[in-house]
C-alpha cells in the first residue's frame, strides 16, 4: 500500500464508526447523540461521531477542516420532472434524537467549475427521504443557490440565481420536532431563510451533516469549516396561534 492510500485508509478509520474508542455515551446499537454531546461541549462536534453514507473520491480531515473531492456522476435526486433517480452522492453525517437545535457550517467551493457541481448541508434519512441546501455552479455568469426536499421519493427544487463570483457560503440547519429550516449567510452572522419544510420520516432519530457531488462529468474539492451545534436559532412562531388539529 502506498503512502497516499495508507493515509486515505487512516482517514476512513478516523471518520467511520467502530475504528476508535467507543464513546461512554454510546447505546447498545452504537448510537451516540452527537447534538447532545456537542451542546455539552460548547457546540464543538466530535469528528469520531461522523459517519459516511458512501465515501467520496477522496477526503482529508485536518482539525476542524474537512475537504471532500467529488467523483463524476454523483448526485441526489428522486423522480420529479427528470424522471430519473440518483442516489450516490457522498454524505457525511451525525445522528441525534434532539428535537430542537441548529447546525452551522461554512462551505468553500472555490474549485467548482462545471455545471451542477455543488456542496452544502444535508439531512439524509434514506434514499426517498432527505433534504439538502447548496450552491450549484451553472456557468461563468451565475449559480443556483437553493434547496431540495424529498418526501416519499419525490424531489422538489427551489432556487434563486446568485453571481458566479460567490465562492463561499454559510448554512444553518435547524430542527423543531419534525419541521426544519434551512438558512444561508455570506458572512456567518446574518442568515436569510431559504426554506421551511416538514419531513414525514423525521419524527425521531435523524442523521444530518454535509455533502458534495458532481452530477456531470467533473470533479472538484469542497472545503467545510466552522461546524458547530447551537441551541435552536429558529424560534417559535409568535403570530397566529396553531389550529387545534395541528
Amino acid at each position: 500500500m502506498n503512502i497516499k492510500r495508507a493515509l486515505f485508509a487512516m482517514s476512513i478509520c478516523i471518520m467511520t464508526a467502530g475504528c476508535g474508542n467507543p464513546s461512554q455515551d454510546a447505546s447498545e446499537d452504537g448510537f451516540v447523540d452527537s447534538v447532545t454531546e456537542a451542546l455539552q461541549n460548547n457546540g464543538k462536534i466530535n469528528p469520531d461521531n461522523l459517519k459516511w453514507t458512501r465515501t467520496p473520491a477522496a477526503f482529508e480531515v485536518k482539525g476542524d477542516t474537512i475537504s471532500v473531492t467529488t467523483a463524476p456522476h454523483t448526485d441526489l435526486w428522486q423522480r420529479t420532472y427528470y424522471h430519473f433517480r440518483n442516489d450516490n452522492a457522498p454524505v457525511l453525517q451525525m445522528e441525534t434524537s434532539e428535537k430542537y437545535f441548529s447546525f452551522v457550517v461554512k462551505t468553500d467551493f472555490t474549485q467548482s467549475h462545471h455545471r451542477f457541481d455543488q456542496c452544502g448541508i444535508v439531512m439524509y434519512l434514506d434514499s426517498e427521504n432527505w433534504l439538502k441546501g447548496s450552491v450549484e455552479y451553472e456557468n461563468e455568469e451565475f449559480q443556483h443557490l437553493g434547496s431540495v426536499v424529498t418526501n416519499g421519493g419525490y424531489s422538489d427544487w427551489a432556487t434563486t440565481a446568485i453571481g458566479a463570483d460567490v465562492k463561499t457560503m454559510w448554512y444553518r440547519f435547524s430542527r423543531r420536532g419534525d419541521d426544519f429550516c434551512i438558512e444561508c449567510s455570506t458572512n456567518g452572522t446574518d442568515f436569510s431563510q431559504m426554506r421551511i419544510c416538514h419531513m414525514h420520516a423525521a419524527s425521531d432519530r435523524i442523521s444530518f451533516g454535509i455533502y458534495a457531488c458532481s452530477p456531470e462529468d467533473s470533479s472538484f474539492t469542497a472545503v467545510f469549516t466552522d461546524m458547530k451545534i447551537t441551541e435552536c436559532m429558529w424560534k417559535a412562531h409568535d403570530g397566529q396561534q396553531p389550529d387545534e388539529e395541528c
